[in-house]
């Protein structure tokens, strides 16, 4: 199986959700995050390709970035795409949840294997599986495709969680991503 993983948001210029009491960013936790899925899945016997990027399709405006996410992963024949986020809203909301385009899709079945995965492996709220056809990640890629909001970096509980348990986070992920291709 071909794993395309996609550590969101980028390094130099733009870093996401940042917590505001501890300063931990967003990108720098979908970057761990992202490197240990892939040395999990490679373990497995996946062939993975990972690209943390902003330009997602074609919508950067710098020129080092020429390469889209979304195009790469689908001119490589990616089987599944993951791509790897934190939440963010009010410093309270707390939780996990798995979004797809399309829930009774193979992309929703992707989804609900790594919520499952996600939530029977570390201690986080269960948010679900949710439809978010107007993703670039979920509308501009050929293979059934997931991004993850692994916990709310803006929560003090869930970030500590984002910076303790990034193995736990990394391995459920390989995990939901290897029962979906065994459900095949």
């Amino acid at each position: 199986m071909k794993v395309y993983i996609n550590p969101g948001h980028d390094r130099k210029y733009d870093s996401g959700a940042v917590n505001p009491n501890s300063g931990l960013r967003e990108c720098d936790v979908a970057a761990g995050i992202g490197a240990k899925v892939m040395k999990y899945l490679v373990a497995a016997g996946c062939d993975c390709r990972l690209l943390q990027s902003d330009n997602l399709y074609y919508d950067s405006d710098y020129d080092d970035r020429s390469v889209a996410v979304c195009a790469d992963a689908n001119d490589w024949g990616a089987d599944v795409f993951v791509s790897i986020h934190c939440n963010a809203c009010n410093g309270n909301a707390r939780g996990t949840e798995v979004e797809c385009y399309d829930s009774d899709s193979n992309g929703g079945t992707l989804a609900k294997a790594i919520q499952n995965q996600l939530v029977t492996s570390l201690p986080v709220i269960d948010r679900g599986v949710k439809e978010m056809p107007g993703l670039i990640v979920l509308k501009h890629t050929d293979m059934p495709a997931v991004l993850v909001e692994t916990a709310f970096i803006d929560n003090d509980a869930d970030a500590a969680l984002l910076e303790n348990k990034a193995d736990e986070f990394a391995r459920a992920i390989a995990r939901g991503v290897t029962d979906y291709e065994c459900s095949l």
